[in-house]
């Protein structure tokens, strides 16, 4: 007769459901062996002793669940060790076991994944935390408590929500602290925060050790300090961190959920560890509340009442999932019988080649049945103490969340949730389930937190690093406008309006900052604004660190101005011509034109007018100083100049101020490049630009502005009328080159004339004799009266003369052309 089957539906008295198969056929064993490797002196491990004890009562009490089949858990004590693990690993496996709870260590699951796989027995970890423990080079670790990854993206939203950006990374340097640690630091990316400090301690570290590390977190620049380390050494950690005076205002500490589970087995603590903690947000693995959880929570006590050692304890979150995961087993084993599997091994001969020894090789063998287990257990759906159990196609439990614990006095305070699905909340994340997915930073929410030194203003989250080092700041070594910024010669300061708003900013922030300025130039040519900032990206002043913290870096921008109020971040370009009939109106006619255009070297007008505006590069010309933007356009683009000049409104009001024959024209055209440069995220920037506000409330700016800026500016209507009126003076210039041309010509004229008489007055004295003073008077009168009618000089024959009159005209030629040209060399 063929067997048939029967669909079966069975309730289990812990409330959860299975749904399966049951073949007639399928013959169970009296008892199914499953091990246990934890470490029995661990805040998890004896919560977690406890409560799976209960469980596999709570199964074997109950026929209905494994159909009269029974659960054998043999638990080894790992003893906070891995070599340890892996030896009580390899001892269970010789006892024909099927599935392993645990290891509660992230290091032993790495070791123990790789037995587990080569003997197909499933392990599942109730604590091993490990994010990397999910890949798929572990296919036979299922992880049946929250994964890290998600306790490290509720952490970096915290952050987000807080608008910090730096935070220190304080861990354990195993396998469960530094994969920890990496996952925040991806976490972390997504949020354009990072980690700027790493602190990673032996997992054996003494005080000694420890206080160690915690001075060169004191020294750095973040306040912002992230605890991932096991329960016991984090209470060491927020011990020495207190004796250093690092737990009072302005600091921050979030502590992953070794601080919560500490507080709910040791609650209350004693009275020193609670005024270490004082103000510490944590993590706690959310389970939501339910009839079972609560009449599990009351047995608790009866069943640590009994135990010899430190007494009783109370039951954190790893508890609860260590009872679920064995139900959850259950369930699976159920269901692999129902689905015809047998308990059977295999010899591997490579492992019979291994006889003799104590660790008794040979004796292990393969799970026949183990892949079916395996599958059984993701398959599983059941309501535990934890919540909801189900896996994900990546072996992850489903709705993964946590509770935000605020610590305040002997207890601790929730002021939130964060689950995968809604992120920061203060409605329980079961809730929001109900409701369609929509999440945003807009919609993140927290209570009010009691920060260390009992203070409920958000700390700031980062202080200049008490190192010794200065800020190093990159100045521009300007040529002209040296209102705004000039370095004083012969020494390595600057002065100048931007300066003194620098330092008046400074001066009104809640905290010092040693600073140095730096020149960046060469003191010939304005240096390229362009390039100034490219440097920030490129990392060339680079944020001045010490090798135990990293500094702000500011670089100047290479100039700023605020004349009112809104000049905090302006930049305005301005088109100057020299005429109000000029045909150029503004940006656009300007662009439609072909004409030359002026700039301030270094300025980012060029890239601006070329990149954004659509202007051939072959029409912008370099201008370096004042005196070249006038020249320039007295010159005009008929005579090598330009049409107008595009510069920023601050230098143009300068400029005019003492060349009143110009003006602007046209509309302002963008409001880029005014302010100092930070790099991205910078936190100073937000503390810099509240300062320079203060400074426009209170008028100081206004004053800065005057002492350098202000000076007897000329009326520019009055200006253009006495450029359109021609007068006099207005060719003074060209009179007086003109006089003197002609003065010269004169003298040079009279001396050759001179110089031909007397030659040809002595010769005739030879041969006539001596004359009267009157006679050689009438004599050289007629003597320039016959020259000025000779056709090609003087006298028209004499060689030498001819010679004398070329060299002369020659001088005379180069003369006036050096003169009208200027000082070319």
């Amino acid at each position: 007769m063929s067997p048939f089957w029967v669909l079966v539906f069975v309730f289990f008295n812990n409330g959860s459901f299975l749904d399966g198969l049951s073949t007639q056929n399928s013959k169970r064993p009296d008892v199914v062996k499953i091990g246990s490797i934890i470490n029995f002196d661990s805040v998890i491990g004896k919560v977690a002793k406890v409560a799976m004890e209960a469980a596999i009562d709570d199964v074997n009490s109950n026929p209905a669940v494994l159909g009269g089949t029974k659960l054998k858990l043999t638990m080894l004590d790992a003893n906070n060790s891995g070599f340890m693990g892996i030896i009580q690993a390899l001892q269970v496996m010789e006892t024909d076991t099927v599935a392993i709870v645990g290891p509660q260590s992230s290091v032993t699951a790495h070791l123990i994944s790789h037995i587990a796989n080569k003997l197909q027995v499933p392990l599942l970890s109730f604590a091993a935390t490990d994010p990397t423990l999910s890949s798929l080079q572990y296919p036979f670790f299922v992880r049946t408590t929250q994964d890290d990854w998600y306790q490290m993206a509720a952490i970096a939203e915290i952050v987000e929500y807080y608008k910090w950006r730096e935070v220190i990374a304080i861990y354990t340097d195993d396998d469960y602290g530094r994969n920890g640690i990496s996952a925040l630091a991806n976490q972390l990316a997504t949020k354009r925060c990072r980690i700027s400090y790493k602190a990673p301690m032996n997992p054996q570290a003494s005080q000694s050790d420890i206080m160690d590390v915690m001075v060169k977190v004191a020294l750095a620049e973040s306040r912002i300090l992230i605890v991932h380390t096991y329960p016991i050494g984090g209470i060491d950690v927020v011990d020495v961190a207190h004796h250093l005076g690092m737990m009072g205002s302005g600091y921050v500490w979030i502590a992953t959920n070794w601080l919560s589970t500490v507080l709910d087995t040791y609650s209350p603590l004693p009275s020193r560890a609670v005024e270490n903690i004082q103000g510490l947000i944590t993590l706690r693995m959310y389970t939501p509340d339910s009839e079972m959880k609560r009449n599990f929570l009351s047995r608790w006590k009866n069943l640590t009442n009994n135990l010899t050692g430190s007494g009783p304890f109370g039951l954190n979150t790893y508890g609860l999932y260590a009872y679920d995961t064995v139900w959850i087993l259950a369930n699976a084993v159920n269901a692999f019988f129902n689905h015809g599997g047998n308990i059977s091994f295999s010899n591997d001969s490579r492992l019979s080649e291994l006889d003799g020894g104590n660790l008794h090789l040979d004796a292990m063998s393969i799970f026949d049945g183990g892949q079916l287990l395996l599958d059984s257990i993701l398959k599983v759906k059941l309501t535990g103490l934890s919540g909801h159990i189900s896996f994900t196609s990546d072996k992850s439990l489903i709705r993964p969340a946590y509770e935000v614990i605020n610590v305040i006095g002997t207890g601790n305070r929730r002021i939130g949730y964060w689950s995968n699905y809604s992120g920061l909340s203060v409605v329980p994340p079961e809730k929001l389930y109900e409701k369609p997915h929509y999440r945003s930073s807009s919609n993140q929410q927290l209570h009010s937190v009691i920060w260390p030194g009992q203070t409920i203003e958000t700390p700031r989250g980062w202080v200049f690093p008490n190192n010794g080092k200065q800020l190093r700041i990159g100045v521009p070594n300007r040529v002209s406008y040296r209102e705004f910024i000039a370095e004083v010669p012969g020494t390595d300061k600057f002065k100048g309006y931007c300066i003194e708003v620098f330092t008046a900013a400074l001066n009104l922030l809640p905290y010092a900052v040693p600073y140095k300025l730096m020149p960046f130039g060469d003191g010939v040519n304005n240096p390229s604004a362009t390039e100034l900032v490219r440097l920030i990206t490129t990392g060339v002043r680079e944020n001045t660190v010490s090798p135990l913290g990293r500094m702000v870096l500011i670089i100047w921008l290479f100039v700023i101005l605020i004349i009112k109020s809104n000049y905090t971040a302006s930049l305005t370009s301005i088109l100057t011509v020299q005429q109000l009939s000029s045909p150029i109106k503004g940006i656009e006619s300007l662009i439609a034109s072909n004409v030359p255009i002026g700039y301030q070297q270094g300025s980012f007008a060029r890239n601006y007018l070329s990149d954004e505006l659509g202007i051939h590069e072959s029409r912008l010309v370099p201008l370096n100083s004042q005196e070249e933007y006038a020249k320039a356009l007295e010159d005009g683009p008929k005579k090598g100049g330009v049409a107008a000049v595009v510069d920023e409104r601050a230098y143009m009001e300068l400029f005019l101020s003492s060349h009143c024959e110009f003006s602007i024209v046209g509309q302002e055209f963008t409001n880029n490049g005014w302010g100092f440069a930070f790099p991205r995220d910078s936190p100073l920037a937000i503390d810099m630009s509240t300062a320079i506000l203060k400074l426009s409330e209170t008028g100081e700016l206004q004053r800065i502005h005057d002492k350098w800026l202000m000076r007897s500016a000329c009326s520019l209507q009055g200006a253009n009328l006495e450029v359109d009126r021609i007068q006099l003076k207005s060719f003074s210039g060209l009179f007086i080159l003109c006089g003197l041309a002609c003065l010269f010509a004169f003298l040079v004229y009279f001396a050759l004339l001179v110089c031909q008489f007397t030659k040809d007055y002595s010769e005739s004295s030879d041969s006539s004799g001596r004359s009267s003073q009157s006679a050689r008077i009438r004599r050289f009168l007629s003597f320039v009266g016959q020259s000025e009618q000779a056709p090609n000089g003087i006298t028209g024959e004499n060689e030498s003369t001819n010679s004398s009159k070329k060299i002369c005209t020659a001088v005379s030629s180069n003369r006036s052309v050096s003169f009208g040209v200027g000082t070319n060399k």
